[in-house]
């Protein structure tokens, strides 16, 4: 839970995670938007995280316990593997191809392209830059990830078949999560709850996380919650941005870090497919899930807030 629902998943500058994604139309910005609050966040959530889970370890050593009985299972051994693993740095590589091929197109590529014609679809660069270089990021790491794995792999053609696959849930959500949220927008009681939203005393900034984590909480869901936050809300913080002058790359790695709040409540559907894996129950196991993915990453938010209300980004 702590290596996939916390800071890999909203912090760190770079990721291709798709609660990193979300909100650059919105804001302008790309996947590296305010790297300072990313590290701090990621350092608070990957330290606390561990320093939680390396104490919980040592008070159950000292019970005695043990890994835990599960009869049930069966593991297979590293002699069964057909084919040999490949090395860890190979098994890194894609990740890596990904981070400086987005790092490149986002910040020297694209932004050096003349887009005049991005006018003619009602759109800018700016609004479109960091997905376009996520996209082609992919892209190109994935063909690179299956002329460097080609041998280890049965079959090609099912190995992408089946990834296409399973992005076709995570896509469709997104998308009517997004849907949701703008006919929330439009609808006549939502002024009162935007009015509500928007009146939370402080920097706008707090508003926005608390917005944004809420919505995840309701509906078990990081990028829902997101989505449907920035869908309503979206312009309407930019132009806040833009009156107390706070640089929008602080609202989107605020809105990322906060989304990852309260979304990993007992009713999170990864959650559930986490503790079915384990073989484990909320009783045996939240505790810990939840001092890692939500109570650690929301002091990483609080302290992000509090930097960038002091103009570090």
């Amino acid at each position: 839970a702590l290596g996939a629902f916390t800071f890999t998943m909203t912090a760190l500058p770079g990721t291709p995670q798709i609660q990193n994604a979300i909100p650059m139309p919105f804001f302008g910005t790309t996947a590296f938007a305010a790297p300072i609050l990313g590290l701090v966040g990621a350092a608070i959530m990957l330290g606390g995280g561990l320093f939680w889970i390396n104490r919980r370890a040592r008070a159950a050593m000292g019970k005695g316990e043990g890994y835990g009985h599960h009869e049930e299972a069966t593991v297979a051994s590293a002699s069964a593997t057909e084919t040999p693993l490949p090395s860890a740095m190979a098994s890194f590589s894609p990740i890596i191809v990904v981070v400086l091929i987005n790092l490149i197109l986002s910040k020297f590529v694209f932004p050096a392209m003349d887009t005049a014609y991005l006018e003619d679809f009602d759109t800018t660069l700016s609004r479109v830059n960091g997905i376009w270089s996520i996209i082609v990021a992919l892209a190109i790491s994935i063909v690179f990830a299956i002329l460097l794995f080609r041998k280890s792999l049965a079959s090609v053609m099912q190995t992408v078949n089946e990834g296409a696959f399973g992005s076709l849930l995570p896509l469709l959500n997104t998308a009517s999560e997004v849907g949701y949220g703008n006919v929330i927008k439009s609808l006549g009681a939502f002024a009162l709850v935007k009015a509500a939203i928007l009146g939370i005393p402080g920097t706008p900034l707090i508003s926005l996380a608390a917005s944004t984590s809420i919505l995840a909480g309701i509906t078990g869901s990081a990028s829902g919650g997101m989505s449907i936050a920035l869908g309503a809300l979206g312009e309407t913080y930019m132009q806040k941005a833009m009156e107390v002058g706070i640089n929008p790359e602080a609202f989107h790695r605020i809105a990322t870090m906060a989304c990852g709040g309260l979304d990993t409540l007992p009713h999170n559907g990864a959650v559930i497919t986490l503790l079915g894996i384990c073989g484990l129950t909320h009783r045996e196991s939240y505790l810990d899930i939840g001092m890692c993915t939500v109570v650690i990453p929301l002091i990483a938010s609080a302290v992000a807030i509090v930097l960038a209300t002091m103009g570090i980004v």
